[in-house]
């Protein structure tokens, strides 16, 4: 072929084909994120996700069941909002509430992204309020009765076949009525995925993922004092799964303690489980 330089046609043909994997990646159904920690992931401009979801948590006698559904809409291609709109059921061993849970408003915000042909990388920051609009007068309460601010970072690996994702997060908790602050609480994952076997993008795809999720708490306060019987260090494995196909994804995993180091007298957790369920618009 007269006239044509061929080492750049090998570029080129290079270039588009890191850009075509890349697109594929970063479009909604290619997008994951961890399923107790977070990720990097955020929505395209205008794009919208519904995702209802079942979280539930056993810890000695006392069993949480909380029914949510968050709504996410994509501001721009790299910044996220949305709202979370939780129902709870909650029972102590003697006795059992339900109701409204505490409201939350959040946003993430994407910063850095890097692609690469077969792969990308992104980082991003999370900002969360969870609002006293859930009822703490009810035994056991299903709210907080104080305004909690939750503020993280994330960073994210995705490939064909391999995914990491890191993320650590720090949770401000308020006070309520009657002085009580619980404590503040830092929370550290660690995460790592294997797609056993690439797919094309109208065909069903599973991610099988493996978290290790850290949570170290400080003691609560009452009236400024510190309560002995709270705060600590919990540590979960939690193996999960992300099954997508084109726009509809089932995220499901559970949360086992592998170590426990709470202050005073406490009830280790026993299991968390989450499912959720997700529609990208």
């Amino acid at each position: 072929m007269s006239g044509v330089n061929k080492s750049t046609c090998r570029y080129d043909a290079k270039a588009l084909g890191a850009a075509l994997l890349a697109g594929v990646l970063a479009s909604p159904v290619w997008a994951h994120d961890p399923i107790f920690g977070i990720g990097p992931h955020v929505l395209y401009k205008g794009g919208v996700e519904v995702a209802p979801e079942v979280h539930r948590e056993k810890k000695g006698n006392e069993r949480d069941t909380e029914l949510g559904l968050e709504l996410t809409y994509g501001l721009t291609g790299d910044w996220a909002a949305g709202i979370d709109l939780p129902y709870r059921f909650a029972e102590d061993g003697s006795e059992d509430a339900s109701g409204v849970g505490d409201v939350s408003l959040f946003t993430k915000y994407r910063f850095w992204r890097n692609d690469t042909l077969g792969a990308q990388e992104t980082a991003a920051i999370l900002a969360k309020v969870q609002f006293a609009s859930g009822d703490d007068n009810k035994i056991p309460p299903v709210g907080s009765g104080s305004t909690d601010a939750i503020l993280g970072l994330t960073y994210g690996y995705e490939g064909r076949k391999w995914y990491r994702w890191a993320s650590i997060r720090y949770r401000r908790n308020g006070e309520n009525d009657d002085r009580l602050r619980r404590g503040d609480k830092v929370l550290v994952d660690l995460v790592g995925g294997i797609r056993p076997k690439p797919t094309g993008y109208l065909e069903p795809d599973t991610v099988w993922l493996l978290e290790l999720n850290a949570e170290y708490g400080q003691r609560a306060e009452l009236r400024g004092s510190e309560l002995p019987d709270t705060g600590g260090t919990e540590l979960f494995l939690s193996p999960g799964i992300f099954w997508t196909k084109r726009n509809f994804a089932v995220k499901a995993g559970v949360q086992i303690p592998i170590v426990s180091n709470l202050h005073g007298r406490q009830d280790n957790t026993d299991y968390r489980t989450r499912l959720i369920l997700e529609w990208h618009l």
